[in-house]
């Protein structure tokens, strides 16, 4: 049987995790890193994340599937490719100074919009709160909030708060590096 979740974490495995110290978004050092967009813009990574990501998508009836751009864009585009009958769209850092001044890009979202927050790895949560954020001030309703992975450092609790609604890891750092010196 052709597990998509299975196939995503060996993909994980094997082409996105780096061992060795590094500083992480938020500042923190880590023995090791997830490049999540190593595997996932690969083939079949990238199918099996578009098939769980549809499934949620559908679950929560979304609109529209996005979040903070870099980290959203392979995930959003993914659950597109899959089948979901949403419009993709990208929140920049800043709203843009020049053309049509847009802090949220792509099809524009309308007030009745059903928002699939994404995001690739989530550690602090930090761009995924951003993302939420961006929306919130837009007016838009959030369903739900998807990572490839979490990296189990307390950002799930910060998102679901600032979410007001549910959000669900694909993967975890124990699926993907359960051996990590520095497992709890």
């Amino acid at each position: 049987m052709d597990d998509p979740r299975r196939r995503l974490i060996t993909e994980l495995r094997e082409h996105a995790l780096v061992l060795g110290e590094v500083v992480l978004t938020s500042g923190a050092r880590a023995q090791y890193y997830v490049d999540a967009k190593r595997a996932i813009l690969r083939p079949a990574a990238f199918a099996a994340l578009g098939e769980l990501v549809l499934e949620r998508a559908r679950r929560w009836e979304a609109t529209a599937v996005g979040g903070m751009t870099m980290g959203a864009d392979p995930v959003a585009c993914a659950a597109l490719a899959a089948g979901a009958g949403a419009k993709a769209f990208f929140v920049r850092q800043e709203t843009k100074a020049h053309g049509l001044q847009r802090r949220i890009e792509g099809p524009p979202l309308e007030p009745q919009d059903r928002c699939l927050v994404v995001e690739d790895v989530v550690t602090t949560g930090g761009s995924t709160l951003a993302a939420i954020a961006a929306l919130r001030d837009a007016g838009r309703t959030i369903c739900g909030v998807v990572s490839v992975l979490d990296r189990l450092a307390g950002g799930s609790a910060a998102i679901e708060a600032a979410a007001a609604a549910p959000y669900e890891a694909l993967t975890t750092i124990d699926d993907v590096y359960p051996e990590r010196p520095d497992r709890a």
